[in-house]
């Protein structure tokens, strides 16, 4: 080492495992064909999440209400279905006096 805060790895971990790991490609693949979207929701002092994550395989719709012990999730099979439920869902909200406050990529951070 050249500096004591060079870090130089006992084993490559790519070389060691590259068979096991090029299995996991096709994952890869189709993680990058996500969606993501997340509303949040204003109306007197409650604030609420309305989300969608969908994929080639269907999707999923989870709801936050802080009126609502649990939050609550549906599984779609079309993810087309399901975008057309938040769509409608979300137009809703607004009409029961619902502010938007974020519409977009989920926050981090």
């Amino acid at each position: 080492m050249k500096d004591e805060f060079e870090f130089e790895p006992d084993f490559d971990l790519e070389a060691e495992f590259a068979d096991d790991i090029s299995d996991f490609d096709d994952l890869i693949d189709e993680a990058e064909t996500v969606t993501l979207r997340t509303a949040v929701l204003q109306k007197n002092n409650m604030v609420a999440l309305l989300c969608i994550k969908s994929a080639t395989a269907g999707a999923a719709i989870c709801r936050v209400d802080p009126r609502e012990a649990m939050p609550a999730v549906q599984l779609y099979n079309d993810k087309q279905a399901a975008l057309e439920w938040f769509t409608k869902s979300l137009r809703t909200s607004k009409k029961n006096g619902w502010n938007v406050v974020y519409d977009g990529l989920p926050l981090q951070g």
